[in-house]
């Protein structure tokens, strides 16, 4: 019983995860922030979203762990979590151009 317990939160936890990545505004958020740490002002210039979204958005993102946000002065610039979130992604890059660009473009 204990195993499938463990199970089941880890299998939530995977949803909880992807659930949050899947989102197109997250996604975006992230890859912006993968280039530099920004605050949400030029986050807003370099996406076109609204103040209020970006906010939102990167309030969920932190809460996952997914973001840190540094306070400077008056603002608060978000940086992509270094040692789990950033590194994860170079991998999806590296898979997205071996197999899912190439689903797109036909040659799959």
């Amino acid at each position: 019983m204990k195993m499938n317990s463990s199970k089941n939160r880890m299998g939530k936890a995977y949803q909880l995860f992807f659930g949050t990545l899947a989102n197109e505004t997250r996604l975006t958020l992230i890859n912006t922030l993968r280039q530099k740490p920004l605050n949400v002002t030029q986050i807003c210039e370099n996406t076109g979203f609204e103040q209020s979204l970006v906010s939102h958005h990167l309030k969920m993102l932190e809460y996952h762990g997914m973001v840190f946000k540094k306070e400077q002065g008056k603002f608060r610039y978000y940086t992509v979590n270094e040692k789990t979130i950033k590194p994860l992604l170079e991998f999806i890059d590296a898979h997205m151009k071996e197999y899912c660009c190439k689903i797109l473009a036909g040659k799959r």
